[in-house]
């Protein structure tokens, strides 16, 4: 295979990893090309202090990228195998996939098709509970990746997660670090990254994210949204450690992508989580396990744009 070649399929690559969901649209990965191979690679300058103390949801965010990396093979008739934190669990290089001509798996090369159609829907969703067979596949999705999706369907239990939404809201605007943090990353849409504001709008928005502790109305419109969830579910691993978080990240993907097939969207309401006093909490709820992700899934009544993604050319490296 000519240089060409190489170079075209692994920005292919990289061009599928990049639309995958991040925390506040920090898109915190780097990918290293060479010939038959991609490194993922954190990229911890766009990391969260405030917000994501551990990297743990950069990690996850970065799993989600690694798993569209598998797909996008898959998709261009590639044979791939993947190596997890090949210099171990302090390094940046999160993973290496090598690919090469071969017989990819049909079922990872179709749920390749619904990576640019995956959107994060933050909006209310039609009331249409997922019927149990969308449910079981979605369970099964998460599975594959050695993950688990717990799903709340007790009107009790989504009752309480609600409400840890809500107290996980209040701790977190209360904290004024983490104010300055998620107005950092209120960005024009032209930048590329972040949570997108008008242009106009933007220093207005930012001052009033700063200034003000908001937890109480926000805290009261997310409890709304989860106790109105079709479908609220906990994406839980067994460990709670840089490679579990990269397998919660292809699980959540995975996930994402099948729900994309079923006509499902989702989206994220992981104060509980974030909030470490709360997270022992919804890990009862959910029935053990370490909770990673607190999601609410749906069937959209609109499609949002896609989150704007920064050019490739700032995330691709290539190797010596």
């Amino acid at each position: 295979m000519s240089e060409h070649d190489w170079r075209d399929l692994g920005q292919q690559l990289v061009a599928a990893a990049v639309q995958a969901p991040s925390s506040h649209n920090t898109q915190p990965w780097l990918f290293r090309l060479g010939p038959g191979m991609v490194d993922l690679i954190a990229d911890r300058t766009r990391a969260l202090p405030a917000n994501d103390p551990e990297d743990r949801e950069l990690t996850i965010s970065c799993g989600c990228g690694l798993l569209n990396l598998r797909l996008a093979a898959a998709a261009l008739g590639l044979a791939a195998d993947v190596t997890l934190l090949p210099d171990g669990d302090d390094g940046d290089r999160l993973a290496r996939l090598s690919w090469w001509p071969g017989e990819p798996s049909s079922v990872e090369a179709s749920l390749a098709a619904g990576i640019p159609e995956r959107r994060t829907y933050r909006q209310p969703f039609d009331q249409a509970v997922p019927d149990e067979a969308a449910i079981a596949r979605l369970i099964t999705a998460a599975e594959a990746e050695g993950v688990t999706l717990r799903t709340l369907a007790d009107a009790e239990a989504r009752a309480t997660a609600a409400r840890l939404v809500s107290e996980g809201d209040a701790a977190q605007w209360a904290d004024r670090s983490w104010r300055r943090e998620l107005a950092a990353w209120m960005h024009p849409r032209r930048r590329g990254d972040g949570l997108s504001v008008p242009s106009l709008a933007l220093p207005v928005a930012q001052l009033v994210v700063r200034t003000f502790d908001m937890g109480g109305g926000v805290g009261a419109k997310d409890q709304a949204l989860a106790e109105g969830s079709p479908l609220l579910a906990v994406l839980a691993s067994e460990g709670d450690d840089a490679r579990a978080w990269l397998m919660a990240g292809m699980g959540l993907q995975r996930l994402l992508l099948t729900g994309v097939q079923l006509g499902l969207q989702a989206s994220y309401l992981n104060q509980p989580v974030q909030v470490a006093a709360l997270r022992p909490r919804l890990q009862h709820l959910a029935g053990g396990g370490f909770p990673q992700l607190l999601l609410r899934i749906g069937r959209p009544l609109a499609t949002p744009p896609r989150s704007p993604r920064r050019p490739l050319a700032d995330v691709v490296e290539w190797a010596e």
